[in-house]
């Protein structure tokens, strides 16, 4: 190495701890690699990216540190296997709910079969003897003795590759646990939601910020009508309208189930009201077809729960109050955002 090249890689070092001492950002490597890239500016999108955020919430947040460094600094193998769990892992997951829909299909199928036939061993034919009409009856229960232990064995196979593929699951659950997205609806997890607005109440944003929480209304009974591959049409093109509202330092991200978080920044409660509301309004437009019947269904709607932060308070209570607003929403009659500013 020359000594013009070490003088000079010398020199972004000792940029690179002041802008993490001044931005409060955590000195680990990936940072050090990151910030060190911004300061030589190596990579100008990269540079664009962070002026943007320390200039709309004041620093580069925890969840758009490790972005930014798996998109711009690290190796491209790492990048590969980070993009295969998650691929894998939604594949799973979509393979499990096949299954559940499945099962209960069959069981469906099943119970009809059996009532059907059970009717027709008790009815006689007046055109045949009874000889033929026995012959007949007889026939028939033997095919449906048959088709019953079919399906059983087919029940019980699938029972056995349900019960394989949620082990799947569990394990790839547990080694994409330091992943940041959610496998499913690709947006951001809960985990780095919880990453997230710990570092907001560390160092609140100057005017401050509001938390959104979303639950999908009547889901529970949207997957039994509908299957679970339907409901996660939905949950996915629910986490795509959510996306389309992650700016100005907006982000959203899965926090369980069939609900969703956002984090507004700079944003006091009648902000953070607003952004929910227009949320709330496109959730109610959207309309997905049923692929079995071609029925479009537009029954889709979402409560929303909003709480501003207040200095000093604990992350458990903001959610708190987040969530009993969500609850007054639904108790209200859901399809709406509490309070009301």
């Amino acid at each position: 190495m020359s000594k013009e090249i070490f003088a000079q890689s010398s020199g972004y070092l000792k940029k690179v701890v002041p802008l993490l001492m001044k931005y409060q950002v955590p000195a680990t490597p990936p940072n050090y690699a990151l910030w060190y890239t911004y300061v030589a500016n190596a990579d100008i999108e990269l540079s664009k990216k962070i002026d943007e955020s320390i200039k709309e919430i004041g620093t580069l947040s925890p969840t758009l540190s490790e972005e930014l460094y798996n998109d711009h600094v690290a190796d491209e193998k790492v990048k590969d296997v980070d993009e295969f769990q998650r691929g894998l892992q939604a594949l799973a997951l979509e393979m499990s709910n096949t299954m559940e829909d499945t099962l209960k299909d069959t069981a469906t199928f099943q119970s009809t079969l059996d009532k059907t036939f059970s009717q027709l061993a008790r009815v006689g034919e007046e055109a045949l003897s009874m000889e033929e009409t026995v012959a007949v009856v007889r026939k028939a229960v033997k095919s449906s003795n048959e088709l019953r232990q079919s399906t059983n064995f087919f029940k019980s196979q699938l029972a056995d590759a349900q019960e394989e593929i949620s082990r799947l699951k569990e394990t790839l659950q547990q080694a994409n646990e330091d992943a940041l997205h959610d496998a499913l609806t690709g947006i951001y997890n809960r985990r780095a939601f919880d990453t997230e607005l710990e570092s907001l109440a560390t160092s609140p944003p100057p005017k401050g910020f509001s938390l959104l929480l979303c639950d999908l209304d009547h889901f529970k009974s949207f997957n039994d009508t509908y299957g679970h591959l339907m409901g996660d049409q939905v949950l996915k093109l629910t986490a795509r309208r959510l996306s389309d509202y992650c700016r100005d330092g907006i982000h959203a991200y899965r926090y369980g189930g069939e609900e969703f978080a956002l984090l507004v920044p700079n944003r006091p409660l009648s902000g953070g009201c607003r952004v929910a509301e227009t949320i709330r309004a496109t959730i109610d437009k959207l309309a997905i077809k049923d692929k079995k019947t071609g029925k479009k269904l537009d029954s889709i709607s979402v409560s929303i729960g909003v709480a501003e932060y207040e200095k000093g308070e604990s992350i458990r209570n903001l959610i708190s109050r987040a969530d009993a607003q969500l609850y007054e929403a639904k108790n209200l009659g859901r399809n709406r955002v509490m309070p009301v500013t």
